[in-house]
């Protein structure tokens, strides 16, 4: 029994002697998986139609020796080798490769959503398209601290874009309106989010350089999906998706291929679960309360 329903093929494609993937946590009572390997080639030996939501946030392509500003200091904006361009060509080649593993994997009317910035977002946004994605919004993330931009000789980069697409024209894909309109004090809500990045106390355990903060995360969950849903995140990093999805008590597999931010992830994972119980352990602590005062 795999409560996930993220199941492993093992007579997909056969990669020879080195194994494409290691089970690096495995949760099967919470229903968290964390899985250290290429997402492409795990993706293809995943159960088809067994995703409800995605969410990715694929290498930039900008770890090219420039500089930014953090915390008021000037830094590398180097990232690790996985960040590195290959050129226009390769780049979109390998955005086509994995957003068709992703759009396998997702359930017929299951949707993906992707971060980005404007160096590759119009790629991916292509590449939807000649997958067949149907695209049904784009949301930008305005970020109220974001750095300034060093050169003097460009506008600050303050925003990311994130699409939400569906996974074929046929699909009819989840919205949950009424609670985004509650969220929104009774308006509907706009594609513009004012979102600060993440702070201090989400970087307590360590951080990862393209980190997201957890109330992205949670509003893209909670307009997607529902309780029980299973959510992947094939670029998972520190797991921002992964601490969401707990807390909102979805399924999670996340994937990656580095042992520092695995080990990151597990850390984060872990406190979600124990925040997540303690909110459960004060709840039913409360109902005796309730029904007395009923």
């Amino acid at each position: 029994m795999n409560p996930l329903e993220f199941y492993i093929s093992e007579g997909a494609a056969n990669y020879g002697n080195k194994p494409p993937f290691t089970i690096y946590y495995d949760n099967p009572e919470d229903s968290i998986r964390l899985l250290k390997g290429d997402c492409i080639e795990i993706l293809d030996r995943a159960r088809e139609n067994s995703v409800d939501m995605i969410f990715a946030d694929p290498p930039y392509f900008l770890s090219n020796g420039g500089i930014t500003c953090h915390a008021g200091k000037m830094v590398s904006v180097n990232k690790g080798k996985w960040d590195k361009s290959k050129g226009v060509i390769e780049n979109h080649k390998f955005i086509l490769e994995w957003l068709k593993a992703c759009q396998r994997v997702l359930k017929p009317n299951g949707t993906i959503w992707v971060s980005g910035t404007t160096h590759i977002i119009y790629s991916i946004g292509f590449a939807m398209q000649e997958l067949g994605y149907k695209i049904l919004n784009d949301i930008i993330w305005y970020k109220r601290n974001a750095p300034p931009n060093l050169s003097c000789r460009y506008f600050t980069h303050s925003t990311e874009i994130v699409l939400w697409a569906a996974k074929n024209q046929k699909s009819k894909h989840y919205f949950n309106y009424p609670l985004m309109r509650e969220m929104n004090q009774g308006k509907q809500m706009r594609n513009v989010w004012e979102i600060s990045a993440p702070q201090s106390e989400e970087k307590k355990f360590g951080k990862h350089p393209t980190q997201k903060p957890v109330d992205l995360l949670t509003r893209l969950i909670l307009a997607s999906t529902k309780e029980g849903d299973v959510v992947l995140d094939p670029f998972c990093g520190s797991s921002t998706t992964g601490v969401a999805a707990i807390l909102l008590n979805r399924k999670y597999v996340g994937i990656d291929l580095e042992d520092e931010y695995l080990q990151l992830s597990v850390k984060r994972l872990k406190e979600a679960l124990t925040k997540r119980e303690l909110k459960l352990s004060v709840t039913k602590g409360a109902l005796p309360c309730e029904k007395q005062a009923m």
